[in-house]
């Protein structure tokens, strides 16, 4: 294990110099709106769905 030490300290440099902390909360922010905009359609469909079926 020590000798990824330095390769694993390497890669977390790195990261920290090319990812920006705004741009990453960004990028998560923009995922969780399309995830939740998504949810929502396909809840409002599965309840359009039962409503449809308890009629019928």
């Amino acid at each position: 294990m020590t000798r990824f030490q330095p390769f694993f300290a390497l890669c977390l440099i790195l990261l920290t110099f090319t990812l920006s902390s705004c741009e990453l909360a960004g990028d998560i922010f923009k995922a969780g709106a399309w995830s939740a905009v998504i949810g929502i359609f396909l809840v409002v469909l599965l309840v359009g769905f039962i409503i449809r079926k308890m009629r019928g």
